[in-house]
């Protein structure tokens, strides 16, 4: 089951150098770079990319509001005014400086990707993790300054999601098709080519 899914490296992680650290996570698994591209996003992208849709404002809300719970913190707000307000601060991050934006296929590449980049709370990755092992934002801090967590990337976090999200970054002629040495299976034998 090949798959395409989109990864931004947020400024933080552009800001901190971690750019070729965090694609060669992804290249060592087998995992193939079929668009890359560094990218200054506007607010039309970035209102693109981060849709005011009622579900994704309703999970994130309610992804923080887990978060908090589990050090014993209380929201007063609903799902969907704290999705709102994390909208916002996402938007003003992902543009207040370039991102590196890549299309990454490969066999269940999103659920793959997503388990190589790590719980989106960096507390809560795992060691191994890129988030894990680079992060270490909590939501209490990034909320105290009204400003998103810096957790260093973005995945899609479905096959749905990537589709469109490739389609906000990328034109279609920007994906680039091609072979890796271990997609192309042939080889010869004496005088004879074998497929």
């Amino acid at each position: 089951m090949i798959e395409k899914t989109l990864v931004l490296i947020k400024p933080d992680g552009v800001h901190r150098g971690l750019v070729g650290e965090i694609i060669s996570r992804f290249e060592k698994p087998g995992f193939k770079l079929i668009a890359m591209k560094m990218v200054y996003a506007d607010k039309e992208i970035a209102g693109k990319h981060y849709e005011a849709d009622d579900e994704w404002l309703e999970a994130v809300g309610e992804k923080q509001r887990k978060s908090y719970a589990k050090k014993g913190l209380k929201i007063k707000e609903d799902n969907k005014a704290i999705g709102h307000k994390i909208r916002k601060f996402l938007m003003d991050f992902i543009s207040m400086s370039p991102v590196v934006a890549l299309v990454i296929e490969g066999h269940n590449a999103v659920a793959h990707i997503r388990k190589i980049c790590g719980a989106t709370a960096p507390g809560d990755a795992d060691p191994g993790t890129i988030r894990g092992d680079f992060a270490l934002d909590t939501y209490q801090l990034a909320d105290g300054l009204e400003r998103p967590i810096q957790n260093l990337i973005h995945a899609s976090g479905s096959v749905k999601e990537a589709e469109r999200e490739i389609k906000v970054w990328f034109k279609p002629e920007e994906l680039h098709a091609w072979k890796k040495l271990d997609e192309v299976m042939h080889y010869r034998k004496g005088d004879e080519e074998i497929k």
